[in-house]
């Protein structure tokens, strides 16, 4: 299948994985090598910018040529994300960044007043701009507009496993805006997974789901076969829906 482009780069994943939540370190690092995803997203807020020893989490991932994705998660406001990603970037050397943008530490929603002013003025500062956001078309529009390099609309809540909850809102997203579409949270097992890939979605990001489920290596390899099957099928086109049924044998030469 042909890769995943973001801004002026291309992956040949289309699976996305955090690095927070697992029950250890090699647990992380076995769970990332079996998803085959290139991009893993790091915490900019809650690890050590300062240390860059070779143990460091940043300096282990870069040293096995996974792009590292800093994030603003924990920023509540359009002033301290913005912050957290120019130093993100002086410290890692990227111009990328997922940007979220909390309004409620309750349900982790985004909040869209704050969101669209700090990405136009991390796209402005020449970032390349992944923002977390709710499943709003309208929202995606505009982030588009701004020149996100792509949006990632949410499935349901951050670590709430519940999967799409709605499909229609993802699919007008899907139809509406040029940029990949890619869900961000909510995702909880492989046919979730595979739900947004049939969409039309262009790939997954998610962590919780493989970070704390009973086997995170075994989920993180029923992540990656579910995001390619669900792209191959939206590429092969579903049969349409019908309420009778349509035999799937030739009825000319019946023996009668």
């Amino acid at each position: 299948m042909e890769g995943l482009k973001i801004g002026d780069r291309i992956y040949s994943s289309r699976l996305l994985i955090g690095s927070s939540g697992y029950p250890n370190f090699n647990v992380m690092l076995k769970a990332i090598e079996v998803s085959e995803a290139n991009i893993v997203t790091v915490a900019v807020r809650r690890v050590k910018l300062n240390d860059l020893s070779g143990e460091n989490l940043y300096s282990i991932l870069k040293r096995k040529n996974y792009t590292i994705l800093p994030n603003t998660a924990g920023c509540y406001t359009a002033k301290d994300a913005v912050l957290t990603a120019q130093l993100a970037r002086e410290a890692l050397e990227t111009d990328l960044i997922k940007l979220e943008v909390i309004g409620d530490e309750r349900t982790l929603f985004p909040d869209v007043e704050q969101l669209i002013p700090a990405a136009s003025e991390l796209v402005k500062d020449g970032f390349t701009v992944l923002p977390y956001c709710n499943d709003d078309p309208i929202t995606c529009k505009k982030l588009e507009d701004i020149g996100c390099a792509v949006v990632m609309p949410l499935g349901a809540p951050i670590g709430s496993g519940a999967g799409i909850r709605n499909p229609y809102n993802i699919q007008i997203i899907r139809d509406i805006v040029k940029v990949p579409v890619i869900v961000d949270a909510g995702v909880g097992t492989a046919s979730d997974a595979t739900v947004a890939m049939e969409l039309g979605c262009d790939g997954i990001l998610l962590n919780t789901a493989v970070a704390k489920a009973r086997d995170p290596v075994l989920m993180a390899s029923a992540m990656q076969k579910a995001v390619e099957s669900g792209r191959e099928a939206f590429l092969s086109g579903r049969i349409p829906q019908k309420l009778y049924a349509t035999a799937s044998s030739p009825t000319e030469g019946l023996v009668t």
